[in-house]
């Protein structure tokens, strides 16, 4: 009996430990899938014997520009977030109140000079607050034309993986292009895409050694303060 409550036991302090020491990660709702291959379309067969075929016609001088299923766009990213909020206040109030007896029936003159009575009453207040935030992000990334809508605009998605040694830096990007946005080299600025979804993230060692152990955030989450 003894030994089956000291495995249950032990069973139940593993499980304990091993939900600790997982890590929350907070994640960016980026579009998936982060690629797509465009629709296999088979061109009619044609049989007038004319070197010109209007199924593969392709503009001679025309600027390759992304609009179909599979093409590729190239993503300048230039992210600049800045805010800052400050509130000054300020109360100041102040009392004074001095009174005195001159005279009262049945009493001398002199016994009222310890009659006085003198009160002060000052309330002072300030309070000041400043709350700032800046993030600067820039970068290029090639994305994939996953989905065209219904007015013509491109959903996006795009990730580059890039290994050194045992760190691996991840970067993912999404979201919805007006195709009259995109300039001559087939790129786009980030600020002219509408609804952005970007991560940056490292994986491996280097990332492993910012985060906190699982004791310290055990009892971080138990600690009242």
């Amino acid at each position: 009996m003894r030994a089956a409550f000291s495995k249950a036991a032990t069973l139940v302090a593993a499980a304990a430990l091993s939900a600790c020491a997982q890590t929350y990660t907070p994640k960016v709702d980026v579009v998936q899938p982060s690629s797509a291959r465009p629709v296999v379309v088979a061109p009619p067969l044609v049989a007038n014997g004319s070197i010109y075929q209007n199924a593969a016609y392709r503009p001679l001088f025309e600027d390759y520009r992304a609009r179909q299923v599979g093409d590729t766009v190239t993503v300048t990213i230039t992210e600049k977030v800045s805010a800052t909020q400050k509130s000054t206040s300020s109360i100041n109030k102040s009392g004074t109140v001095d009174t005195s007896v001159g005279a009262f029936p049945f009493l001398k003159d002199n016994a009222l000079s310890k009659l006085t009575a003198n009160a002060a009453t000052k309330n002072d207040f300030s309070g000041k607050g400043s709350t700032e935030n800046t993030n600067d992000f820039s970068g290029n990334i090639t994305a994939t034309v996953i989905e065209v809508l219904s007015n013509g605009h491109l959903i996006i998605s795009g990730e580059k993986q890039i290994g050194v040694n045992q760190n691996v830096d991840v970067l993912r990007f999404s979201g919805q292009i007006d195709p009259r946005a995109i300039q001559p080299g087939n790129t786009v600025a980030s600020t002219q895409i509408a609804n952005v979804r970007l991560e940056h993230r490292g994986r491996g060692a280097q990332a492993d050694a910012q985060e906190i152990g699982w004791v310290g955030r055990f009892f971080l989450s138990v600690l009242p303060l």
